[in-house]
């Protein structure tokens, strides 16, 4: 039973705090777009999420896991890093008060972020708040008739 419009698809997973988590998520995003044939950009998606895990692993204290949640639609993928921490990523939202120095390795990932995503934000959660981007599903070459 093949019917070619993709349901939602969502995975979830728990993450060190630690430097590890970044490769494990790259992987996660990896597999989870070729698993499904998705056309969202997935060097993008890698590269945005190993920022995001990154982010979340260096910015927040403690040892509590930091969570991976991807969600695949037709329309794009959506991911989102929840960790410990409920103040807001500093440079992802807010206007650029100032030139970023491109030789500070801080802040450079989230202009990356808003820089590359569809969208990006983030929310308050009950344990901390997640941080999320969006990529479009970029449209189905026309392949040549077999």
């Amino acid at each position: 039973m093949h019917d070619h419009s993709p349901a939602p698809a969502s995975w979830r997973i728990a993450l060190p705090h630690s430097a590890a988590a970044v490769p494990v998520a790259r992987a996660l995003v990896r597999n989870a777009l070729a698993e499904l044939e998705h056309t969202a950009d997935g060097d993008t998606a890698e590269l945005l999420t190993a920022e995001l895990v990154a982010n979340a692993v260096e910015h927040t204290s403690g040892r509590t896991p930091i969570e991976l949640v991807v969600e695949l639609m037709p329309t794009g993928c959506q991911v989102e890093v929840h960790d410990p921490d409920p103040s807001p990523p500093a440079d992802l939202t807010r206007p650029d008060v100032e030139p970023p120095d491109p030789w500070r390795e801080d802040g450079r990932g989230l202009l990356l972020i808003r820089a590359l995503s569809s969208s990006c934000g983030h929310r308050p959660t009950e344990a901390g708040k997640a941080v999320w981007f969006r990529l479009p599903a970029v449209p189905a070459q026309r392949r040549p008739p077999a």
